[in-house]
């Protein structure tokens, strides 16, 4: 499953506003994301009560997995979206 890192860039971090519209892009996607801190249990990135339980702050970083066959680009595109959705590092090439 591929997986990458993401800052959150939201000033407020993923609070309600920014983690429903989030929750809606994710929804949006033919795929399985996941959210999850860094060494924490993973969480459906479709629920928005589960991503508000993350109570992730701004400049925090996350995970997000993706299984599927579209996986890498549905990855790529909740990477990218503007604010308040995370905003990416650097990637490993």
């Amino acid at each position: 499953m591929p997986s990458i890192q993401v800052t959150v860039g939201a000033a407020d971090g993923l609070h309600a506003r920014p983690a429903s519209l989030f929750v809606q892009a994710a929804a949006r996607r033919p795929v399985r994301v996941t959210v999850a801190r860094p060494g924490a249990a993973p969480v459906d990135a479709r629920s928005l009560l589960a991503v508000l339980t993350l109570a992730v702050g701004h400049g925090e970083t996350l995970e997000l997995t993706a299984e599927g066959d579209a996986a890498p680009a549905a990855l790529d595109e909740l990477a990218t979206s503007s604010p308040p959705t995370p905003t990416p590092p650097s990637r490993p090439g």
